[in-house]
């Protein structure tokens, strides 16, 4: 074989070899989470499990206030102060941090966004497992897994991630995070599950036994609208949880990573022309939040896509969606200022109005080449949104300033 001929195959092997050595050089360790759901006692029992690999967790702090998260023990050192738990494990060898979660959480309406009964639970994953600031091997990453012990008669359980291939636990992946934690909403127990799959994204809706939830009639919804979604906002996750059920829980909708709640007698269309369903998605798909003072950018966005995206997914008629957006008008005619830390009614009506007119200006100053939806997907990587932020974005695709931005509601 001639030098050439040596050198190309010599190419030709690394090829083959440098995906399987840069997977060899990676540092990570194991976490596995473990829930008990105790009914009579309204409470989980949680343990982490640290199992070194080429890496491990040298120490970590959990925000966890003692009337929520009562009774804290592991192995290697364990220190409360305060709301703040500081975990040290042994070096070296396997760990475990044991301790209780109290579920039922009663908002001031009286209405519940987390409750445990004799037959189900509905709880956020990132309340079971808290806030965690972890030191780790430098550029270590974490394999985890979520698995659940049941009550006897609890037959199913439900995450917003994938089941592992034997079907015994929830793979947890936080692509933004070395250290992988489960976060979003949960259901187990009597629980009825409809699933679809579509090209994009695996789908799961899930209520308890003998509520009137409306499994079906939602997963018809989305046939139209997760196109849109994509195409509106970019990728969309692998998986999608909504969580729905009756009295006593919170009479609304409520976000999550990957996963929301909508109670069950939400209408998936409200009588002028928005849906719950479609803003919260909003919320779940892009995790775009006002910055101080610029909560209507977020809540803005979301009411305009609950209208805008059931119009191009033909469940509004063009009328339908007009009308729609004249209550908008309407609505938040008498607002002066869009200055607020939490927007809502005819402040965020108003919001609809002046980003219905910035996607106009940006349609008609591009020739029709650019939108509203452009910006969101920039405005996705900013994440934390100011209006800065979103004049800066507008003027990106314009080639100069929005005009509709320079107004005396942003002053």
């Amino acid at each position: 074989m001639n030098p050439t001929k040596h050198l190309l195959a010599a190419l030709a092997l690394a090829c083959l070899l440098l995906p399987a050595l840069a997977h060899a050089a990676r540092t990570e360790y194991d976490v596995d989470y473990l829930v008990r759901f105790q009914p009579e006692q309204g409470q989980a029992t949680v343990s982490i499990r640290l199992t070194p690999g080429s890496g491990e967790v040298r120490r970590m702090r959990l925000t966890m206030p003692e009337d929520r998260y009562p009774g804290v023990s592991g192995d290697g050192e364990v220190v409360r102060k305060g709301d703040i738990v500081t975990w040290t494990p042994p070096r070296g060898e396997p760990a475990r941090l044991r301790y209780t979660y109290r579920i039922d959480k009663q908002r001031r309406d009286g209405g519940y966004d987390a409750r445990i009964t004799g037959d189900w639970v509905i709880v956020r994953g990132d309340h079971l497992v808290p806030p965690a600031a972890v030191a780790a091997t430098p550029g270590a990453d974490s394999r985890a897994r979520l698995r659940f012990q049941m009550p006897k008669g609890w037959t199913n359980v439900d995450t917003p991630f994938k089941r592992s291939r034997d079907g015994r636990s929830f793979v947890v992946v936080n692509p933004e995070r070395r250290f992988d934690r489960p976060t979003g909403w949960i259901i187990a127990g009597q629980v009825g599950t409809r699933r679809e799959l579509f090209e994009q994204i695996e789908i799961s809706v899930a209520g308890p036994k003998g509520d009137v939830v409306r499994r079906n009639d939602m997963l018809a919804f989305f046939n139209g609208l997760v196109p849109e979604f994509e195409q509106a906002w970019g990728k969309l996750p692998p998986k999608l949880l909504i969580v729905s059920a009756g009295d006593p829980m919170w009479r609304g909708g409520l976000s999550g990573p990957r996963s929301m709640f909508l109670h069950a007698d939400r209408p998936l269309i409200s009588e002028n022309g928005t849906s719950t369903l479609v803003h919260e998605m909003f919320h779940v798909f892009t995790r775009i939040r006002g910055a101080e003072g610029d909560d209507w950018i977020a809540e803005g966005l979301a009411e305009f896509y609950s209208i805008e995206l059931m119009r191009r997914a033909n469940l509004l008629s063009d009328s339908r969606a007009d009308k729609a957006q004249e209550w908008m008008a309407g609505h938040g005619r008498s607002v002066r200022t869009l200055d607020s830390n939490r927007s809502s009614g005819p402040r965020t009506a108003r919001a609809v109005q002046l980003l219905r007119e910035l996607d106009a200006e940006l349609r008609e100053g591009t020739d029709g080449e650019r939108s509203l939806d452009d910006v969101v997907k920039a405005l996705i990587k900013v994440r934390e949104v100011s209006r800065e932020d979103l004049r800066e974005q507008a003027a990106k695709f314009l080639g100069r300033p929005s005009e509709v931005l320079q107004t005396p509601l942003l002053d």
